[in-house]
């Protein structure tokens, strides 16, 4: 199969893929409103269970390996669409940051069980990172197509020191997830009008 027969066939399930968390987005919006009005619960009561909620949900999602469960990007939407979308993606920001831990002590403890040098792309990524760095971790945790766990595993697996991992980790998903709860907050509003 060619490589552009391959992007073809990834640009449906990307497609899809934002469609369910837009609509988790917008149903998680919508129960939330739904349990405030009927509940006749006041917006400052919730705040501090919904930064708890950000914050576990986007702990648990960041610490699967390889795993992209984006769960808690709907989640976090859902609150900047009610809450302050700075601290929301702040506290997402340090939530995510922590849950890289797992990719980046599996890549330290278990190099040759987790990563192996015959894997396609492995070696350019090591010599990357060698080459640029936090910069390098930096422009990964700022992306949203590939994992962070990619950069998680390689640095542990090159032995980085783990704060040198996990502020520019940090640094990359703050902005993210910043631009995230911003733009995603504004579409809850167009979908969702209050």
């Amino acid at each position: 199969m060619t490589m552009e027969r391959l992007k073809r066939r990834r640009w449906p399930k990307i497609v899809l893929y934002l469609v369910i968390l837009i609509g988790l987005s917008v149903g998680l919006s919508y129960l939330l409103r739904y349990f405030m009005t009927h509940f006749d619960i006041s917006i400052e009561s919730l705040s501090s269970a919904a930064y708890l909620v950000v914050f576990v949900t986007t702990l648990v999602s960041n610490a699967g390996i390889v795993v992209p469960v984006a769960i808690h990007i709907s989640i976090m939407v859902a609150a900047a669409s009610e809450f302050d979308p700075v601290l929301i993606a702040l506290v997402a920001s340090v939530a995510g940051t922590l849950g890289e831990i797992t990719g980046y002590y599996a890549g330290y403890l278990g190099k040759r069980i987790v990563l192996a040098e015959s894997t396609p792309g492995y070696g350019r990524l090591v010599a990357w990172m060698e080459r640029y760095g936090p910069w390098a971790i930096f422009a990964i945790s700022f992306q949203p197509i590939l994992p962070v766990d990619i950069a998680g595993l390689v640095a542990g697996a090159s032995k980085i020191p783990l704060w040198k991992f996990l502020l520019p980790c940090w640094a990359g998903k703050f902005p993210k997830y910043i631009l995230i709860c911003y733009f995603g907050a504004e579409l809850l509003y167009l979908l969702l009008p209050i």
